[in-house]
């Protein structure tokens, strides 16, 4: 089971200098957001304050009731007529009664290619990935990050390459996000992986934030509008 770690509650109770991994809690599951027909996720990508991309999910339910997750990512940073670093990912999810039954993503990170095509076969879901072949239980989730459980799990499946992600999560706590002109109540999480990102989702369990370092460099994704 994750390690999941409320660093307020930890303070309070033991000293800074204990480990992580010696104040982890059980914590109970949040409800996770329901997805709806037609629901939009638009985040802007900020790179050091600036815009340099759009990150969008769309949702559609088929009429057997499967839910399909579409993922576009399209990320540049341009000097002058020069493109000096490109992003893309372009990926859709299958799911059934809350399971991933099957993926099917490709990404480009700056020439390098990734690939990965999931399905479900019985009680597993076979991955065919760039980074990983094999067989993963049915409840596993992606990286896409959409789905709160995901900070709930100790593993995630990336839309990227079909590696699978070792991850530990913190609980910062209660936090506020600025959505358009509304002030949000939400939850902040760290999320600990190859790359460490913070997280944020609101009282309905929408995904309203992503925010990580690389490079030296601030990324940060701003919602346009609540879904």
């Amino acid at each position: 089971m994750l390690k999941v770690i409320c660093v307020g509650a930890a303070a309070a109770l033991m000293s800074a200098s204990v480990q992580a991994d010696e104040i982890a809690t059980q914590t109970s599951l949040p409800t996770p957001w329901a997805a709806t027909d037609g629901a939009v996720i638009d985040f802007t990508v900020l790179r050091k304050g600036k815009p340099f991309g759009r990150h969008v999910l769309t949702f559609e339910r088929e009429a057997g009731g499967a839910l399909q997750v579409t993922t576009d990512v399209d990320l540049q940073v341009r000097i002058g007529p020069i493109t000096a670093f490109k992003y893309r990912l372009d990926s859709v999810e299958e799911w059934v009664d809350g399971q991933l039954v099957a993926l099917n993503g490709k990404s480009n990170n700056d020439g390098r290619k990734g690939k990965v095509l999931a399905a479900r076969d019985d009680d597993n879901l076979i991955v065919d990935g760039s980074k990983f072949e094999g067989a993963l239980p049915l409840g596993t989730i992606p990286s896409s990050h959409w789905n709160r459980l995901q900070v709930y799990q100790n593993q995630m499946l990336s839309t990227e390459t079909g590696e699978v992600l070792d991850i530990e999560v913190e609980i910062i706590g209660d936090d506020t996000v600025t959505v358009g002109d509304q002030q949000v109540d939400a939850t902040h999480y760290r999320l600990t992986s190859d790359l460490t990102v913070d997280l944020w989702y609101d009282q309905q369990s929408r995904w309203v934030k992503l925010a990580f370092d690389v490079r030296g460099q601030s990324i940060e994704y701003v919602l346009n509008a609540l879904y």
